[in-house]
This record gives C-alpha cells, sequence and structure tokens, in this order.
C-alpha cells in the first residue's frame, strides 16, 4: 500500500493532520518530514520493530549507525543523556532550536531504545515548527536519520514530490513541508571537555562557541 502524501503548512498546520500522523508513529509507522536542514526520517524511539524498518531502508545496522532524537526542548534530554556540563549545557541553550545536532554521551537508556551497546547519542532541536510538533504532540522524543540522494551532484533530496516517489511503498507517511535545504546541521561532538566540530552545516558557529 502507498505511503500517505500529507501537505501541511509549517505556520499553521492542521491539528487534524498532525493527529493522523501520530497515530501512525504510535502504531509503529515511519514518516518523513522536514526539519530546519534536510528532510529526515524517523519513528518513534520506543517501537523496536520501526527502528529496525528503517535500518532496512536504508540498509544500515543499528548497532553501528549514529542516530539522533528529535526532542521538543532541552527539558527532557537527560532521560536520554549523561550529566551535561555546564559549558555544554550553556552552548546547547543559545544553539537551539537551530541546525545542530550535539552528541553527548548516553545513559543507560539509549542501548535498550536502539537494541546496541551505543555509548553516544545525538540530540537535535530543529529550528522547525512542524518536527517539533510532532515530538510535543507525541509526548518523546523521535528517531531520526537524513534523507540521503544517490546523486553524485545533489548530496540530499529536497523536492517532498520526488521523495514521496522513491519512498513511498517504503514508509507509511510523507509529509510536504515545502522544499527542503540541501545542506545538513552542523554536528558537535560534546563527549570531551573540548567541543569539537565533527562537521560544519547549517549553522554560524561564531555565534554559539
Amino acid at each position: 500500500m502507498a505511503a500517505e502524501f500529507i501537505k501541511l503548512y509549517p505556520e499553521n498546520p492542521d491539528p487534524k493532520k498532525i493527529q493522523r500522523i501520530i497515530d501512525v508513529l504510535r502504531s509503529g509507522g515511519v514518516i518523513i518530514y522536514p526539519t530546519d536542514t534536510v528532510y529526515g526520517m524517523g519513528c518513534d524511539i520506543h517501537n523496536q520493530r520501526a527502528v529496525e524498518r528503517i535500518c532496512q531502508i536504508k540498509g544500515i545496522k543499528a548497532k553501528k549507525h549514529n542516530f539522533s532524537f528529535i526532542c521538543y526542548d532541552l527539558s527532557n534530554i537527560s532521560e536520554y543523556t549523561r550529566a551535561l556540563s555546564t559549558p555544554v549545557f550553556k552552548i546547547m541553550k543559545k544553539a537551539l532550536p537551530g541546525p545542530y545536532t550535539f552528541i553527548l554521551e548516553a545513559n543507560t537508556s539509549v542501548p535498550k531504545i536502539l537494541n546496541s551497546n551505543k555509548k553516544t547519542i545525538g540530540i537535535r532541536v530543529p529550528n522547525h515548527p512542524i518536527p517539533r510538533l510532532l515530538v510535543k504532540e507525541l509526548g518523546q522524543p523521535i528517531l531520526t536519520t537524513s534523507i540521503r540522494d544517490e546523486d553524485d551532484v545533489i548530496e540530499y533530496s529536497t523536492d517532498p514530490e520526488l521523495i514521496y516517489e522513491k519512498y513511498q511503498h517504503l514508509v507509511d507517511i510523507v509529509i510536504d513541508g515545502g522544499y527542503g535545504n540541501n545542506i545538513g546541521s552542523t554536528i558537535l561532538d560534546c563527549t570531551n571537555d573540548q567541543i569539537e566540530v565533527v562537521r560544519e552545516g547549517l549553522g554560524n558557529l561564531e555565534d554559539i562557541l
């Protein structure tokens, strides 16, 4: 059965459509959605079968892949990470919501969620109303991974209709939130005393470091 193609306007998302997406997530569905950087594929972090589906779709192994959690804000990240140092917390507070992924030390709940021995987890709070609203309504983070393109020139797919064509028989919902970006988030490793820039993407590092 083909996936649903749901148009959402970021400035005024239809509550009925949001509820439909939440119902699909709660029942173990996999969705594709816009962020402030590139389109992402995600599911409920506590649904093991949905996590495995994403791994199958992308041809990856959960034990090796670096997943991130999309959170609504920083209020509940202590459920998934070890205690943050004051400098790291201050930077995160300044940077988020925004196009940054913070790699943090995972606490004991993350390996159970991902069925792996992961010691770290990426945390995202995108500056985009749709994924944040979904997380808020779901009541917990969404596991996320980027939608990449096989094209040698364009690394990320940006047109939701083309994304739908490609993934309509693999996922349950594709959200059309307008054209996406083709630059990923800036990734900052905060697991050591010094914050390390793993990848420069969107976002101005001078504003937060």
